[in-house]
Order: C-alpha cells, then sequence, then structure tokens
C-alpha cells in the first residue's frame, strides 16, 4: 500500500514531489557536512596527538649523564694487557659518555669522551700506547702541528685543526708525549675546557715521562 504524501506543517498540506527532493536534498547536504567538519576535527585532534609524542619522545638539550667511572674502568683495562692508564682529574660536572681501549689506525688507544661542564660540544683524551709521531696527525686527519705551549708544566703540541680536510666536530687538539705512548686531547669544545682537560692529566704525563 502507498505511503501517502507527507504533510508539513508549515505548509498546511503534503509536500509535492519537488519539495520532497528538495527537502532530502538538503537534508543530504547537511549531514555530508556536518560529517566533513567531524572528520577535520578528528584529524587535527590526530595530529596533534602525533607532534605531541614526538615532542615529548625526541631528546632535547643536554646528553644524559651516564654511570662510567673513569678510575674503575681504567683499574679493570690494567688488570689485563695495559698498565699506567692516565685517568684525567676533572670534576663530577664533566659527564663522561664512554671510557674503554680501541683501535685507531692500527694503534690501540685508551680512550675518554667527556662532555665538559660548560656543557658544549665534546672532547676525547687518548691515551695512544706505543703511538708513532704521526698517529696524533692522522687521527686528526691530517692536521699539523702550528706551534706549542705549556699547560701546568707540560709542553704540548698545538694542532691546526682549521687545516686538516674532513675534520667533521673537530675544532681543535693537543698532543704530548708521555714515555712510549702519545696523550691526544682534541673536540669541540672552549678553549678553558681543553686547557682544564690538558692540566688535568699533567702529572700523570710527568710519571710516564720519568719512567721512560
Amino acid at each position: 500500500m502507498a505511503r501517502p504524501p507527507r504533510v508539513v506543517a508549515e505548509l498546511g498540506r503534503p509536500e509535492t514531489p519537488g519539495e520532497t527532493a528538495e527537502r532530502k536534498a538538503a537534508s543530504s547536504a547537511a549531514y555530508r557536512s556536518s560529517k566533513t567538519v567531524r572528520n577535520l576535527v578528528v584529524a587535527l585532534l590526530v595530529t596533534l596527538g602525533i607532534v605531541a609524542v614526538i615532542i615529548l619522545a625526541v631528546p632535547r638539550g643536554d646528553l644524559p649523564a651516564t654511570d662510567v667511572d673513569v678510575a674503575e674502568t681504567a683499574a679493570k683495562v690494567e688488570s689485563g694487557d695495559d698498565a699506567d692508564l692516565i685517568v684525567p682529574d676533572l670534576p663530577d660536572t664533566w659527564r663522561v659518555n664512554s671510557a674503554l681501549v680501541d683501535a685507531e689506525d692500527a694503534v690501540r688507544a685508551w680512550t675518554i669522551v667527556y662532555v665538559p661542564e660548560s656543557g658544549r660540544g665534546y672532547l676525547r683524551v687518548e691515551q695512544g700506547f706505543d703511538a708513532d709521531d704521526a698517529w696524533a696527525s692522522r687521527v686528526l686527519r691530517g692536521a699539523e702541528i702550528e706551534g706549542t705551549e705549556t699547560i701546568d708544566g707540560i709542553t704540548w703540541d698545538r694542532y691546526d685543526v682549521s687545516g686538516a680536510g674532513e675534520t667533521g666536530n673537530i675544532t681543535q687538539g693537543l698532543a704530548a708525549q708521555a714515555g712510549p705512548d702519545v696523550v691526544l686531547i682534541y673536540g669541540d669544545s672552549d678553549e678553558a675546557s681543553l686547557r682544564q682537560a690538558a692540566a688535568s692529566v699533567a702529572d700523570q704525563i710527568r710519571e710516564l715521562q720519568e719512567e721512560s
């Protein structure tokens, strides 16, 4: 049985087919519009959520402190084949990223990586075992000695890192003979931190020089 035409209260009579079509079209348009707005709001909220997760997940500011104890690690290494490892006497405010023995350019070296108290850049303190005269230059990508300077009684060769090729983030370097070994301090930090690191190993370098 056919359904009778809808009576529109405002008109006081049934809708004409044209009015029915217009009403349905307007209703569909309103539904689609509301759906689009809802989708837009949902998409915006999802995007904001993703951005918030990224911001919270990506580390910012200072590098996290590590639990590396340089003196303890050096003692463990010395119990093996190596002895007389230098242990820089630096404040606890200098964070240690790593301390280990590795091989660079075929020369085994006791390597400590610091983030200085200033928080700027990094410095590596390396003790190259039985290193040859050109070892420091090779580590510094071909840098040449530009002069010498004395820090706490130890004479250091200062390397012209700016003239080296592909130095990356190495901006300065100092090297000193320590008996049969070479102590090399280099990285990207301020001059005061570089000199402080050099002074922190002066007594130990002197001992190694006297023993040789």
